[in-house]
């Protein structure tokens, strides 16, 4: 391939992710978009479903090392160094912010099929540690810088979520959206680049739209026990 396609798979593959994202991203969910429009209320069930998401959210996230963590260990991609730096330090800012919203809202809300729900979450988990540790160049890459992405969307209900507990959101440092996209453009080097990538993405939007099918499940449920 010569390098001169470079730019033209670079546009194809910032093109294809911001898609995957508006698509399919945690924002276009309808459980998330229920959590934020619930955010004003002021009734209990809102605010469980909140700590409910925020838990889950830690067992996934909330863990060091995480998912960019795993890629910048793995990436040799020069061009993605200081992303990859500032996405790091970013991040370990978000865990921090899971944990103290967590404890903010209160106590995990009682819900059936406690057992089975963690250990779904434990499996996806395994499954991001397994993406972003791929010797596939360019899948682990792809996670991290949907994440990034993604996380945007979730930050807007950890916000409001923050505010429904009383607390102040916490300022998000991790790279924006233009920088992101300059790093997934500086990576797609070559088709076999490009795929991985797309793979890595896709994973990582999957395994956040399994959670909040979980959380909406369980939502479900309490609403369901309390008729």
């Amino acid at each position: 391939m010569k390098h001169a396609h470079f730019p033209q798979m670079g546009g194809e593959i910032s093109s294809v992710i911001e898609t995957l994202v508006d698509v399919d991203g945690s924002a276009a969910h309808r459980h998330v978009q229920r959590l934020k429009a619930a955010a004003n209320d002021r009734g209990a069930r809102p605010l469980a479903c909140m700590a409910d998401a925020v838990h889950y959210l830690c067992m996934l996230h909330g863990r060091f090392p995480g998912v960019i963590d795993h890629a910048a260990s793995r990436s040799a991609d020069n061009g993605a160094r200081h992303w990859l730096l500032q996405a790091c330090e970013a991040f370990a800012d978000e865990r921090a912010y899971l944990t103290r919203l967590s404890v903010a809202l209160g106590p995990l809300p009682s819900t059936s099929g406690h057992n089975s729900s963690e250990s779904n979450v434990l499996q996806q988990r395994h499954a991001l540690e397994m993406l972003s540790q791929s010797d596939r160049r360019g899948c682990a890459m792809g996670a991290a810088i949907t994440l990034v992405l993604d996380w945007a969307g979730i930050r807007e209900f950890l916000d409001q979520a923050a505010i429904r507990a009383g607390t102040e959101p916490s300022k998000c440092g991790l790279p924006s959206v233009m920088d992101t996209m300059a790093v997934a453009r500086s990576i797609a080097s070559d088709e076999a680049a490009i795929r991985a990538i797309q793979f890595g993405a896709r994973q990582l939007l999957g395994q956040h739209r399994g959670l909040w099918d979980l959380m909406q499940v369980r939502a479900e449920i309490r609403a369901a026990e309390e008729l």
